[in-house]
């Protein structure tokens, strides 16, 4: 899949804007601040609904204007797709597939197949489980975008029976909640363990693509790792019961991954029972995917607090190779080889890990990479360079004549 065009109306700091496309390499070449990342948001915008910088869509908005959009034709094989996604303040969005009737925004997911790479990525080993909770979902939705209504069924019974237990505090937990409350139990276990099921499969897949693609960027001394902490094991471990092992090296019968939606459901219900009163005793929901946690371990040590600044680059480009490798993996079965975009990557790396990045995503369908200086580029990602100027795009494309290039 490539990105052949894309369109911008009031989106960020773009009046209009329309980028033209192809495979292969595109580095665009502009100073800071001029809406580089800009364009770079609004294709993963496009994929996941979600932007890398900002958790709500009002700064997407042009500042004073009430709705954004972006368009985009996509190609994949011989077939064109336009897409169209409408960002409004203060209502839902609205989307349209080649200019069909108005959609829900959620049904273009997984059309769009992206993986980008940028600074905030540091999260994923330096921030909080939420981070790397949400870069499990995301790619689960793109490899089964049915997953996305997955998702927001369990965050609304989440919320649904966070309230009935904030209610319940303080003694004021009567029968009639307790009825109440047994009915979400039964909603949240399910929806809890769709999700939670999901994301064992994903886990597994990433595994091996994470370990190999850590070896490939570093001089391979450690060996990179991820382990899904479930708070269904804690809780009913803390209970007495049979240990869930959720650690993947277990492949004990117990091993949450060897559980079926179903099974995973009744192990919920019996988790939620045995917290039921630490619950609400805070009036929050203190077991479910909601808080669980995706270790990431370098060597024997987690990454996070033990990896040094070059080893955290490493782990955190790592995860984002392994969902491309996750999701090349996929192409081969009927899905879409994603489009790579590297924002403002190569400014942190040093020289070899630059040139080890830019030899392992060269042979991608389509890599775009945006920098402020040419010359952060590797010349193993040779290709068509484009000058990013403020409010829009130069036409005119600029000739390589860096200095390494000429020297090679």
């Amino acid at each position: 899949m490539y990105l052949e065009q894309l369109s911008l109306t009031d989106f960020r700091s773009y009046n209009q804007v329309d980028l033209s496309l192809q495979p292969g390499v595109t580095v665009m070449v502009g100073s800071n601040g001029v809406g580089k990342t800009n364009l770079m948001e609004a294709i993963g915008y496009l994929a996941t609904l979600s932007s890398h910088r900002v958790s709500t869509d009002a700064p997407l908005l042009r500042f004073g204007t009430a709705r954004a959009m972006i368009r985009a034709r996509l190609v994949r094989g011989e077939q064109s797709t336009v897409l169209e996604l409408e960002i409004n303040a203060g209502r839902a969005n609205r989307a349209r597939i080649n200019r069909s009737n108005p959609v829900r925004a959620r049904d273009i997911l997984g059309i769009c197949q992206m993986v980008l790479f940028a600074p905030e990525d540091l999260a994923l080993v330096k921030g909080d489980p939420s981070s790397r909770r949400r870069f499990l979902d995301e790619l689960l939705v793109s490899l089964v975008p049915r997953h996305a209504a997955t998702r927001s069924d369990y965050d609304r019974v989440l919320k649904q029976r966070n309230a009935l237990l904030k209610s319940g505090r303080g003694g004021k937990f009567t029968s009639g909640h307790e009825a109440t409350l047994d009915v979400w139990d039964q909603h949240m276990a399910r929806a809890g363990a769709e999700l939670l099921h999901a994301r064992l499969e994903v886990v597994e897949l990433l595994r091996p693509h994470l370990r190999n693609a850590y070896t490939n960027l570093t001089d391979g001394s450690k060996e990179a790792g991820a382990i899904y902490r479930s708070t269904l094991q804690e809780a009913l471990d803390d209970d007495g019961g049979v240990p869930l092992g959720a650690v993947p090296a277990s492949g004990g019968p117990d091993d949450l991954r060897m559980l079926s939606v179903d099974e995973l459901t009744a192990r919920y219900v019996q988790a939620f029972a045995a917290s039921r009163r630490r619950e609400l005793e805070r009036g929050v929901s203190l077991v479910g995917p909601h808080r669980d946690e995706l270790e990431l371990v370098l060597g024997q040590a987690p990454a996070k607090g033990y990896a040094s600044h070059g080893e955290t680059w490493s782990m955190c480009l790592s995860l984002r190779l392994a969902s491309y490798y996750v999701m090349l993996d996929d192409a081969r079965t009927g899905g879409s080889a994603p489009i790579l975009i590297l924002d403002d990557v190569f400014a942190e790396l040093d020289v070899q890990r630059r040139r080890k990045l830019a030899e392992i995503v060269s042979g991608a369908e389509q890599v775009l990479v945006t920098a402020a200086v040419e010359d952060d580029i590797p010349v193993e990602l040779a290709g068509r360079r484009v000058k990013v100027v403020p409010g829009g795009i130069d036409e005119q494309v600029i000739p390589m004549t860096r200095k390494s290039d000429e020297q090679g």
